[in-house]
């Protein structure tokens, strides 16, 4: 057979006429006249077109999928979903270490807090003004002072001198709060403010589920598990103030959230290592000092 077609290369332009005749001579012989190029260039043809084929079905079909080491459409789509994810997740850890430190920071009163100074509440809100604008303490570390709020309500000037509406106030900063608020949690206070024992709070007994509400307007800067408070959530407002509510059963907002005045953040419940009982442990903090929540609550 190899020498057979090896007649067709030795002059490719030549007429070649090819007998077929049966090898039992029972059907007339059959001849055919054909050029060498053209049936070349005919089996080339074919040749390629058979390889374009065989591509296309690789490319575009699934029986790519049957080619080892070649991968399923699933282990790709995998294997770019789980790189998503990573990067997600890489990029959680990085915000979540930004905002402990911010978060120690604030407690610590290390963080700079220019950024509230010299702005007014927005429009509808109320500003505080004369005696109430030099009330801020200076972070320490000694309990004695921690033991009287930094802006004890008995020191406030009367509501008329204290607050008056600012029209043309720009909106990019938070609002003050207003005090004195309602408690987050409704319920019964079951230990007070003890600056002396390191109890930096209120504990305010209440019935697992119980929906738990922001103090006022501000931004979750922490929302996690913790060993001893269980599930706590920490909400950072204006002129300094960070609320901190503990021992919850599950949290409704996340790190970075806005929340409003009185928005349900939490449920409560008796979670973490240091508990007595389903309460709130809550906690309020102003430039590094902590204030005691009873003082700043409407009738405790």
């Amino acid at each position: 057979m190899l020498s057979f077609l090896l007649e067709f290369t030795r002059h490719l332009d030549r007429v070649y006429t090819v007998i077929v005749v049966d090898e039992q001579a029972t059907d007339p012989p059959r001849q055919y006249h054909l050029r060498p190029r053209t049936l070349w260039l005919g089996l080339g043809g074919v040749a390629l077109g058979a390889a374009v084929l065989m591509v296309c079905l690789i490319v575009f079909t699934p029986v790519r999928e049957l080619i080892p080491g070649y991968g399923t459409s699933e282990i790709r789509r995998d294997a770019r979903l789980n790189a998503l994810r990573l990067a997600a997740l890489q990029d959680s850890l990085d915000m979540q270490r930004q905002y402990m430190v911010q978060l120690q920071q604030l407690v610590m009163g290390e963080l700079d807090s220019e950024m509230w100074a010299g702005t007014e509440a927005p429009e509808g809100e109320a500003v505080v003004t004369g005696e109430l604008a030099g009330l801020a303490a200076e972070p320490s570390g000694d309990w004695q002072d921690h033991q009287q709020p930094a802006l004890p309500l008995t020191r406030l000037p009367s509501a008329k001198a204290a607050v008056m509406p600012a029209s043309d106030a720009p909106r990019r900063f938070l609002p003050s709060l207003r005090l004195p608020a309602l408690p987050p949690v409704s319920g019964y206070f079951t230990r007070g403010f003890d600056a002396r024992t390191g109890h930096f709070a209120v504990d305010i007994a209440a019935e697992e589920g119980t929906v738990v509400r922001s103090i006022g307007d501000g931004y979750v800067i922490f929302a996690d598990w913790t060993h001893e408070g269980g599930y706590v959530i920490a909400v950072h407002h204006a002129d300094g103030y960070v609320s901190v509510y503990k021992h919850n059963q599950r949290l409704l907002k996340r790190i970075g959230d806005r929340v409003r005045d009185r928005e349900a953040i939490a449920v409560s419940g008796n979670t973490g290592e240091v508990t007595t009982g389903p309460h709130l442990h809550f906690e309020l903090w102003r430039d590094g000092l902590a204030q005691d929540p009873q003082t700043y609550f409407i009738g405790p």
